[in-house]
Order: C-alpha cells, then sequence, then structure tokens
C-alpha cells in the first residue's frame, strides 16, 4: 500500500477530488469568488394567478427556453424549480471549473432498479443516476464538456419522420447558444450566444493520447466539426474562468417578464374539459396553489422526471395509470418508454510516475486565477480527451462513431477510494480489494463508453404520490450487441493505451483480475465480458423517455414540434424527447433543443 503523500495531496487539493478536501477548498473560494460576483437568484414574491407560459423545469432545457419567450414582449413566463439556487457554501465549487464536488448537494439522486444483466460489481447491482436539481439543473453540476453529437445522429432524427431536425436544421440553433471563446479558423462554433465555450488543459496525457490516435491512424479533428470521428481536443461550457451554466448564461439578470420559483414542486397538470392544459398544481410552502396558463404549459423536467409529471397529470399508459388510480386523460403508451443511455465500462486505470511539481503548480494557479481569472483553476479538474471511433465493422456508415473513448488524468484510486465508490454506488469492498496494490498512486483512467447502446429501458410510476421517485429500469446490457461492442472498445483502449507515447511517460496499466471473474482466462473475450458486466454503468445521458415520432410511432409522445399527443397546450422540451441519444454528450443537444423549441413557439404565437 501507499502513503498518499504529499504530492498526491496537492494534487487532489487542486483537483477537489475528496469529500475531506472540500472545506478547506471552500474555505480559500471566498478569495478566489465573492459573493459579489455569483449569481443570486432570489425567491419570487408575488405569483400571478395566470401567465402565458408556464415551463416545469428550470434546468439545462428550462432555463433556455423560458428566458427565450420571455424575449417577447407582452408575454408573462413562469419557470418553476423543484430544487433552488446553490446553498451560499457550495455555490463557489459549483461555480469555479476545478471544484465541483462529486457529489453536489443539489444533485437529484435518482437510481436504478436492480439489474439483471449487468452491474455486479455494484451495490445490489443498483447504479447511481445523477443529474441536477436546482436552478440550472444539470449544467450546473456535469462534467461541462460541450459536444453536439454526429451529424448522422439528427439526420436519422428526421429520417425516422420528423421533420425540421436534420442535422442542416439544428445547427442555427447550436450556433445561437454558442460563445466561443479563442482562435476558430474552421468557423466550427458560433459567437455571441449565452453559452461560453472554451478549451481544456493541454498536457503531457492529452499530448499523448492525441498523439497515440495519430499513430493508429486516426484523424485529429474537432468533435463538433463536420466529421466526428476521430481524436478530438476538449471543449467545455466556461465563460471568464466559470462555469457557464444555463441559468447563469440565460437567467441571469432574470427577464423582467419571466417570474422563477424555485424549490417549488409541480404535482400535476391541470386539464379542461377539452383536455388543453389550463394550468398547474403546485406545492410550495408546504401549500398547494393553482397557478393558469393562458398558451402553453412546457415540461422540461429531464428525461427521468418529465414522465413521471405527464403520468402523474393523466398522460401514459391506460393500463399503468389504472393500476395507480390516476384519472386517464390522453393514453399515450409511450411516456416512459424508449429510456435509453450511454454505457461506459470503469476501473480501467494506467498508474503513472509521482507528480513532483503538483503542490507548486496549485499555488501558482491559485495566484494566476485570484490575478485575472483564467490558468489552470479556470478549467476542469484535469486532462479530459476524448476519441469518437467505430468497433462495429460489419454494418452502419463507418464515419459514424459507435464508441467514446474518454481520457481522465486523475485515477480512480488516487484518494485511496474514499470517494469513486460512493459516487459510482461501487461495492466499495470489492472496490479495495480489486486495487489493493495501488491505492493512492497517481494514474490516469480510460472510460470506454457505448454512444449507440441497442438496449432500452424503462421509467414508470411506483406509486401516484408524486413524491416517490419513479421506477427507473435502463435495462443495461440486455442486448448482446452491447457487451461485445465494449469489449472491443476495451481491446482498442489497451492498444491506445500501450502506444509509443504513454510508453514514454511511463504510464502502466494495471493487469490484476477483477473479482468475480478471476476464474476466467485474463485478457479472453469471456473475461472481458464478465468485467463489462461487472464495472459498466451509466454516463448520466438519460434520454428517449417522451419520444419524438410521427404518428405511426406506438412509443411516440411528441410531434415533430414537440407538442404531446391527445392534448392541447402541452409540450415537452428537453432530451426525454430524443427518438435516440446522440453519439456524444447530452448537455449540448438539450441546449439545442430547448433553442429549436422556443422558436417553434414563438412560430405558433406570432402567427395568431
Amino acid at each position: 500500500m501507499f502513503p498518499l503523500d504529499l504530492n498526491v495531496l496537492g494534487e487532489a487539493v487542486l483537483r477537489g477530488v475528496t469529500s475531506t478536501l472540500l472545506p478547506i477548498i471552500q474555505i480559500l473560494l471566498p478569495i478566489l469568488l465573492p459573493q459579489s460576483a455569483l449569481p443570486t437568484y432570489p425567491q419570487l414574491i408575488h405569483l400571478r394567478p395566470q401567465y402565458d407560459f408556464i415551463v416545469v423545469g428550470a434546468g439545462s432545457a428550462g432555463s433556455v427556453v423560458g428566458a427565450r419567450l420571455a424575449e417577447e414582449r407582452g408575454w408573462s413566463v413562469l419557470v418553476v424549480e423543484e430544487g433552488g439556487p446553490p446553498p451560499p457554501r457550495n455555490q463557489g465549487t459549483s461555480t469555479l471549473p476545478s471544484t465541483t464536488p462529486p457529489q453536489h448537494p443539489t444533485d437529484c439522486r435518482y437510481s436504478t432498479t436492480p439489474q439483471r444483466h449487468g452491474l455486479k460489481g455494484y451495490v445490489n447491482r443498483v447504479g447511481r443516476l445523477v443529474c441536477g436539481r436546482g436552478i440550472g439543473g444539470s449544467s450546473q453540476v456535469n462534467g461541462m464538456m460541450y459536444v453536439r453529437g454526429a451529424r448522422q445522429d439528427y439526420d436519422r432524427w428526421a429520417a425516422l419522420g420528423n421533420p425540421g431536425w436534420s442535422y442542416n436544421d439544428v445547427l442555427p440553433f447550436f450556433h445561437k447558444a454558442e460563445h466561443y471563446i479563442g482562435p476558430d479558423t474552421g468557423a466550427v462554433y458560433g459567437r455571441g450566444g449565452p453559452i461560453g465555450l472554451k478549451g481544456g488543459l493541454d498536457g503531457p496525457l492529452t499530448n499523448a493520447f492525441l498523439k497515440g490516435g495519430v499513430q493508429l491512424g486516426f484523424p485529429f479533428s474537432d468533435v463538433n466539426s463536420h466529421m466526428q470521428l476521430g481524436f478530438s481536443p476538449s471543449t467545455f461550457t466556461i465563460r471568464n474562468g466559470k462555469r457557464s451554466s444555463t441559468a447563469d448564461s440565460y437567467l441571469h439578470p432574470t427577464p423582467p417578464n419571466l417570474h422563477l420559483l424555485h424549490s417549488t414542486k409541480v404535482l400535476r397538470i391541470i386539464f379542461n374539459e377539452e383536455k388543453r392544459a389550463v394550468g398547474v398544481e403546485l406545492e410550495h410552502k408546504g401549500k398547494l396553489v393553482k397557478v393558469g396558463v393562458r398558451r402553453e404549459v412546457i415540461v422540461s423536467a429531464g428525461a427521468l422526471s418529465s414522465p413521471q409529471v405527464l403520468m402523474l397529470s393523466g398522460v401514459g399508459p391506460r393500463d399503468h395509470l389504472a393500476s395507480h388510480k390516476i384519472a386517464v386523460v390522453a393514453d399515450v403508451g409511450g411516456v416512459g418508454a424508449n429510456l435509453q443511455d450511454h454505457v461506459g465500462v470503469n476501473g480501467l486505470v494506467w498508474t503513472l510516475p509521482p507528480d513532483s511539481g503538483f503542490l507548486t503548480q496549485y499555488f501558482n494557479a491559485f495566484k494566476q486565477y485570484r490575478r485575472d481569472s483564467s490558468g489552470r483553476l479556470g478549467t476542469p479538474d484535469t486532462e479530459l480527451v476524448n476519441a469518437w471511433i467505430r468497433v462495429e465493422r460489419e454494418s452502419g456508415d463507418p464515419s459514424w462513431p459507435d464508441t467514446q473513448i474518454f481520457l481522465s488524468g486523475i485515477s480512480p484510486v488516487v484518494d485511496k477510494g474514499a470517494t469513486y465508490p460512493s459516487i459510482w454506488g461501487l461495492d466499495r469492498h470489492r472496490f479495495k480489494q480489486y486495487f489493493i496494490d495501488i491505492l493512492g498512486q497517481r494514474g490516469m483512467s480510460i472510460r470506454p463508453t457505448l454512444v449507440q447502446p441497442l438496449s432500452r429501458g424503462l421509467v414508470n410510476l411506483r406509486s401516484n404520490n408524486p413524491h416517490q421517485r419513479p421506477a427507473v429500469n435502463p435495462n443495461y446490457l440486455v442486448h448482446p450487441k452491447d457487451v461485445n461492442r465494449l469489449i472491443a472498445a476495451i481491446k482498442f483502449s489497451l492498444t491506445l493505451g500501450n502506444t509509443t507515447n504513454f510508453n514514454s511517460i511511463g504510464a502502466k496499466f494495471y493487469t490484476k483480475a477483477l473479482p468475480g471473474c478471476s476464474h476466467i482466462e485474463y485478457g479472453s473475450d469471456k473475461y472481458w465480458s464478465c468485467y463489462v458486466r461487472h464495472m459498466a454503468t451509466t454516463t448520466y445521458h438519460y434520454s428517449g423517455t417522451c419520444k419524438m415520432a410521427p404518428p405511426s410511432d406506438p412509443l411516440g409522445v411528441v410531434d415533430h414540434q414537440l407538442r404531446v399527443r391527445g392534448v392541447m397546450g402541452l409540450r415537452v422540451v428537453d432530451a426525454s424527447v430524443m427518438p435516440v441519444v446522440p453519439t456524444g454528450n447530452t448537455n449540448a443537444p438539450v441546449i439545442m433543443i430547448a433553442e429549436r423549441a422556443a422558436h417553434l413557439i414563438k412560430q405558433d404565437w406570432t402567427q395568431h
């Protein structure tokens, strides 16, 4: 066993990886980010009896669509958020890109049902499903990685019967949101939009990763350019050295005709006899309140909560609603179905030689950020870089990636396992048993991730109590091809990690057999299949549960204008409307969906 030496301690301080060091960081944060520099969101005092639009959720989508609708003079907009603003003592750690806590106090903390085909290395075979709960939603707590997805993703959406959602159709709405900071010689990004974008750290691991990709014959390109396939530098949602969440970018300052009501739960949508949404029922400060709507209710509660809101309001599968004694307003069988998520394999670790200069780097970074909000503290906590490859050789477009290879410059064992198991829900005893020989050592990890999963899951109500979390069954790895692709992705990761440039910086793969798989020949396909079923889990990219589809699709919930089937005056705007999850991180596509939804809504109502 290796002690946590001063250099590793310095590394942990800078990267904010252990909960025990967060109090130290929080003591220093007021010097870097005084309260006057942080956005504030005071609670709404005077709630009107009726608004033109009510948006359920102030997250990555709701903040955007609410702010854009409030651009129209004469329109009143209410945005209701179950969570609140970041607690004062935690606001700095969510704002400073290098110090987001691994378990943020605004985490919504869902979990999966026990998984039959995977999660063997997790407590009770249950995975933690992190998402944002509070103003800004997941954009306030995510890894800030900005990835639009592949051109083919959106062309597929359109081909599935959703006109207006091809790549050429949606690209202007990506550009509308973006403000790229730095040289963009290829004119890939937009400028002047609310969301700040900039590159991350460029160090020896990033260089080894990118050069390793070239060595293996892959192109070097920007993931957000016309072709996603290849090895790419990373782009993050950061502006002026601070996290660029949708709340801070769109709702601060709050538009005068937008009312933001936080710490308030929407219990259900109210319909009249014509099945038109005419308001919402809220729980605010322990009291039930009904608020009317003149035009539309827009549900932007996220892919796990939006189907719950619809079902509690009587919109969903008839038999399922009846089983919970909920009156059926519209029998829409696809609500909660079609759940998709990117699945990544944890635990592939390379050890690295100690970094003797880390404490010096930390203090220099502190001084630099205090001087001009630049440098290392104003970027994500470590080197983070991706490759986008295709492991499926037999069929499909060879230029359309099905796998993300994600390198993190921080090892799961750097803090001796103090935080990593609890972040993911891993069995702590098994984790320490596996990594006992390298606990506390400096290292890196590569996480192969399936970005075109074939498995589909389901979100169901547990009861008609709106305070009870729904049952979330992602059905991870139920499709055998998902396992086979992850095996191929692991083999690719090992080949990449053994390229010349990684060898030259002393990276060494940890080859101990995983407990639970040690009886199988190490390195065989059967061994890696066992490894996948033990260690693969969520990448927090839940989507598809209110699918956008034509009337002929029995699992469709909204049409191509995001209007809910069987009712009027109701739309869904968030990741749940994605027919198929894009091949990349989902925050950028959600922002695009919200930008385009606001455009569609404005078109509808300015023509009346």
